[in-house]
């Protein structure tokens, strides 16, 4: 129960930094004019989103990497064992892949990119990079449970193969959440949800530092939520989303009940499977589409849901899913 408290501590005490500095942040994105540019392949309706401030996830990583090494500070220092230092390694991740999402994003403001943002090859290819450091930290650094297999109790030895899956599933959550992150509130209530749910985990599992770490995430985001709401004022763009991705996939590996993110992460996983079978199909067919629009919170849009019908539906959605999934791991 003290456990719990202090996450559901440290879950408020983000909030109120997001939602405190957030007006800040609107003005020096406003004033620096970093609005979000609409592609004119989308919905029609989206329009009305131009020139909305951009850059968002900035929201939420300052204050999640804020709290985190204050506490690790106490730690380091010997005042206390507040939180686990193998948290870095998330907070790393979110740190990285919220820099990688930043250049991103201003490349499709400002940048040469106007419109488009980085090449795909380009930022596929520093993921990668990304993810083999990480996988290799925590394989070999961490030592982290490889896999959990639901209902059973002990590890899974993966060997070699440990590796690889750990880069695929970093790069697929953080391009998969990227995918989600197209309308008002989506991303941010979808993230919460898997987060609050890894944490409730980590919790349950002992692994106190990791379940903190999660539901410190989940109170920026409710705070980032605070200005994201429909109709948003602000975007949270490839530098929350990457980033947010990214951490979730890590978190996931480090408490080795990864295998159950395509439940916990039911929206996401659909989202990025929803554009891979698109652009398969695509070619297969040579020209005809699977869905109306990809991601597939736009084939829904455009068969006629509202932006708010979407979010809300596709929410409670991730939220009974992820709540499975958190009974299969402690089942």
């Amino acid at each position: 129960m003290k456990e719990t408290s202090l996450a559901l501590a440290l879950s408020g005490l983000s909030f109120m930094l997001a939602v405190i500095w957030g007006g800040p942040l609107l003005r020096v994105l406003r004033y620096f004019r970093i609005g979000k540019l609409i592609r004119f392949e989308g919905p029609d309706r989206h329009f009305t989103k131009m020139g909305t401030p951009t850059m968002g996830g900035v929201m939420i990583v300052l204050p999640v990497t804020l709290v985190t090494i204050l506490l690790n500070a106490a730690t380091l220092l010997g005042v206390a064992t507040v939180i686990g230092r193998s948290v870095l390694v998330p907070v790393i991740t979110m740190l990285g892949f919220s820099l990688l999402g930043a250049i991103d994003d201003w490349e499709g403001v400002r940048g040469p990119r106007k419109g488009l943002g980085m090449r795909a090859r380009t930022k596929f290819i520093i993921q990668v990079l990304f993810a083999v450091v990480i996988a290799f930290a925590l394989r070999y650094l961490l030592e982290v449970p490889q896999l959990y297999w639901p209902g059973t109790k002990g590890e899974i030895d993966l060997g070699y193969f440990y590796i690889p899956l750990a880069i695929i599933v970093i790069v697929g959550m953080s391009n998969a959440v990227n995918f989600t992150d197209g309308l008002d509130g989506l991303a941010g209530l979808i993230s919460a949800t898997a987060f609050a749910a890894y944490g409730g985990i980590a919790l349950i599992q002992g692994m106190t530092f990791v379940g903190r770490f999660s539901f410190t995430i989940v109170g920026a985001l409710f705070g980032f939520l605070w200005f994201n709401v429909h109709p948003a004022e602000l975007f949270m763009g490839d530098t929350g989303s990457q980033a947010l991705g990214a951490t979730l996939a890590v978190v996931a590996l480090m408490t080795g009940q990864w295998l159950l993110l395509p439940l916990v992460a039911i929206i996401p996983f659909s989202e990025g499977m929803s554009v891979v079978l698109q652009i398969l199909y695509f070619k297969l067919t040579k020209g005809q589409r699977l869905f109306k629009m990809a991601p597939i919170h736009h084939h829904f849009e455009l068969l006629g849901w509202s932006e708010t019908q979407v979010v809300q539906r596709f929410w409670l959605v991730g939220l009974l899913f992820a709540l499975f999934g958190v009974a299969l791991a402690v089942v």
